[in-house]
């Protein structure tokens, strides 16, 4: 089997996930303490970033280059469109989630959340400031892409999924997609979370997010 290491609160952690769950890969969920990170965890991720995985004697870090190996491996369902446009909208998308939308709300999730209720650290309160107000014209602009289907415009793919991942961490600190001032990403959202993927994912984690605050 498959092992992910990795938190799943992490929108990268998820969306590998997400993906797993998609394409019906059973996966090892491997947890471990912040600060103290296993042997095995710093093998297949040199430089201690999450998510990582451990396919028997194949090693790799970064959920991008994940879930890529996991789409090689088993194509049916594919996350990317075979379309030219549809499939570079997807790598967008994913990168959208990936470098904009979490750079931003990152800065309200890890100061007021993350920090304070499971590390045990003050938040920067400025900082969270700082990240709400990064986020308006994000959320704008991922409104005004969200229609009736899927973001690329084509099939469920990559996209959705990372950008889906992404609103579920901001949804700890309040953020996730509100009807009344983005009602087509909270359709969007809304399909999203319908499929069975997504409630696979979501019962795992919040098992794991019970524990943890718990402590």
């Amino acid at each position: 089997m498959i092992k992910i290491f990795g938190f799943p609160l992490s929108p990268f952690v998820r969306k590998v996930h997400l993906v797993a769950a998609e394409k019906g890969i059973p996966i090892e969920m491997v947890l471990g303490q912040p600060g103290k990170p296993s042997a095995e965890f710093l093998a297949a991720s040199p430089f201690g970033k999450i998510p990582a995985m451990q396919d028997r004697d194949f090693a790799l870090s970064d959920s991008t280059a994940i879930v890529t190996y996991l789409d090689a491996l088993h194509p049916a369902p594919s996350i990317t469109p075979g379309d030219a446009q549809l499939r570079a909208r997807a790598i967008w998308f994913e990168e959208f989630a990936d470098t904009i939308l979490i750079a931003s709300g990152g800065k309200v999730l890890f100061n007021r959340f993350v920090g304070p209720k499971l590390l045990g650290l003050p938040g920067d309160e400025a900082m969270a400031e700082q990240g709400l107000k990064e986020l308006e014209p994000i959320l704008a602009y991922l409104e005004a892409q969200c229609s009736d289907g899927w973001l690329t415009g084509g099939d469920f793919s990559i996209g959705d999924m990372a950008v889906a991942a992404t609103l579920r961490s901001l949804g700890y600190i309040g953020l996730e997609p509100d009807a009344a001032a983005h009602p087509r990403t909270t359709a969007w959202y809304d399909r999203v979370r319908a499929r069975p993927s997504w409630g696979v994912v979501a019962q795992r984690e919040a098992a794991v997010m019970e524990r943890a605050l718990a402590r």
